[in-house]
């Protein structure tokens, strides 16, 4: 029997549409949301960018994708809370996980891309810190009252606190990681963790080992009541069934960002490594992902895929993961996962 190493798959992209045409990117980002529902995979996410032609804003986004699907997971990969209102954040986040049937991860980050450009146009709660923006974020989402006594309203008295209030939305808040720091907050407050394919160099200077060293980290010193869970973000490009001319569009990909990967890389006051893409056929992506430290049978795995791909290229590469790596790996769909669990419970019926 294969070794179950990916207990659990997704997939994040992040909806690049053509200039002067939003809804086209859009469209088609929602019909792969149900390309990959219908394919079994646990999780859909979407990235939130700014001053690109990509989604900007995740939460309307999936709140349209909520009613395209019925089963997959929705997840925000991520939004920057430099940017955002803590409280307003936590009503959209409410809203989105009541349309949805509780089935958002919220993943949020400390970051603030473009402030440089951006200056006031910016300003989210510039004041804060950014971690102090997380906590405000989780205290919204676990909906204490704000008063002791019952807020009046036209429907009658309420308790005052943000609505809609989803119990347990807390329990589903993935921090997006990359530091020491940001590994640290998440495990010491019980938060989910995501890991992207860039990474602080620590003493190394590879990703996987630098990477290995957050994960351990997290696991260390993990607390609170949830169990510590971890995603890992890889760029997959499977040659598998792909046409000549796309596995040439591949080669081409992957080999314009090959020099990023050879030596760290100075990011601001930050130094950091950057993990290969993994192109190639499925046997060769399966030999890799067997031998990545961070795939160790507890991590669940997010597909990071290339921006500006066309939708059957992106539909033959959500395939191939599906039928030919996956599989490998010990994974099962979503779908079969259900299948199997309501035959047992008949069984002991």
């Amino acid at each position: 029997m294969t070794d179950q190493l990916i207990p659990n798959a997704g997939l994040i992209l992040a909806g690049s549409h053509p200039e002067g045409d939003p809804r086209a990117g859009l469209e088609q980002t929602l019909r792969l949301f149900s390309f990959a529902e219908d394919l079994g995979y646990d999780v859909a996410g979407i990235r939130q960018r700014h001053l690109e032609r990509g989604i900007s804003s995740a939460l309307p986004f999936l709140a349209a994708a909520s009613q395209r699907t019925q089963r997959i997971r929705l997840e925000t990969g991520v939004v920057p809370l430099g940017y955002e209102t803590p409280f307003r954040l936590a009503e959209d986040f409410g809203t989105v996980d009541a349309l949805s049937g509780g089935r958002v991860n919220v993943g949020i980050s400390t970051s603030s891309p473009h402030g440089d450009l951006l200056g006031d146009l910016g300003r989210g709660d510039a004041a804060a810190e950014p971690y102090v923006l997380v906590e405000r974020l989780l205290e919204a989402l676990e909906g204490h009252a704000l008063a002791a006594e019952p807020l009046s309203t036209p429907y009658g008295p309420q308790i005052p606190r943000i609505e809609p209030h989803i119990p347990g939305l807390r329990d589903r808040v993935w921090l997006g990681g990359g530091s020491e720091r940001s590994v640290r907050w998440a495990a010491r407050h019980g938060l989910k963790l995501l890991l992207g394919n860039l990474s602080d160099a620590g003493g190394h200077d590879r990703f996987e080992p630098a990477q290995r060293v957050h994960l351990d980290l997290y696991h260390s010193e993990f607390v609170g009541d949830g169990v510590p869970t971890v995603g890992v973000e890889r760029v997959i490009v499977p040659t598998t069934s792909a046409t000549a001319e796309q596995r040439e569009h591949y080669r081409a990909y992957a080999e314009a960002r090959e020099p990023r990967t050879t030596r760290p890389a100075e990011l601001g006051a930050r130094r950091v490594v950057f993990q290969r893409d993994l192109v190639g056929s499925a046997e060769e992506i399966v030999d890799r992902l067997r031998d990545d430290p961070s795939i160790d049978g507890r991590t669940e795995l997010r597909v990071a895929l290339p921006y500006g791909f066309s939708e059957d290229e992106y539909r033959q590469i959500f395939s191939d993961i599906r039928h030919a790596i996956l599989p490998e790996l010990g994974w099962t769909p979503a779908e079969a996962r259900v299948d199997e669990r309501l035959i047992t419970s008949r069984e002991v019926a």
